[in-house]
């Protein structure tokens, strides 16, 4: 039961680098939390962990504001093998339709992890995109959204996706949600990844 106690304990602080380490810039550490051939799965670019390194850098160096915040876990472990889901929220400060905005998305972060020579590494980070909202900086205005193009989207991520479009992100629009086929295929993913298929 320690044991196990400890791992859930090295996993969920890999989970809390990513994100620190992610939002303050610090890339050669965001690097180690990843395994060799990791992916990231995110609304706005999916691919390797070290591509989603670039654009975020890229996106850092043109003034892309995306912050991350942390809630509870919950973390299943088997051989060696880990699924981690992290409740989170994602704030993303952009222009939209000329006004500034706040865009919060509440969902969690659902995790393959790995323990690769002691340490535990993400193979594969999903994001499950549960609801969101956009807030304006400035009390008493609002951006007029194009109902057409806002509709597009999926209700859990529908404002994320709606500024990331504007801005010119080609934006993913079959995520996992809180419920659906998505996000039950990815369950299903997860528990054949701590069967160890």
């Amino acid at each position: 039961m320690e044991e196990q106690l400890l791992e859930k304990l090295r996993i969920r602080e890999v989970i809390e680098n990513w994100a620190v380490w992610r939002d303050a810039g610090d890339w050669d550490r965001f690097r180690t939390v990843w395994a060799p051939e990791g992916e990231m799965m995110a609304t706005w670019m999916q691919g390797t962990a070290e591509d989603f390194i670039k654009a975020s850098i890229d996106g850092w160096n043109k003034g892309v504001s995306i912050l991350h915040f942390l809630g509870g876990s919950s973390i299943d472990v088997a051989d060696g093998r880990a699924i981690a889901q992290t409740k989170m929220t994602i704030t993303q400060r952009a222009d939209v339709e000329g006004v500034s905005c706040d865009i919060i998305c509440t969902g969690r972060f659902y995790d393959f992890m790995e323990k690769r020579e002691d340490d535990w590494k993400v193979v594969l980070r999903q994001p499950i995109y549960e609801a969101d909202r956009l807030l304006t900086v400035t009390p008493g205005t609002a951006p007029k959204l194009d109902a057409d193009l806002l509709a597009e989207f999926p209700a859990g991520y529908r404002h994320l996706a709606y500024a990331q479009s504007r801005i010119g992100y080609p934006v993913k629009k079959d995520m996992p949600g809180l419920t659906g086929p998505a996000v039950e295929n990815l369950y299903d993913r997860g528990a054949r990844w701590l069967r160890g298929e």
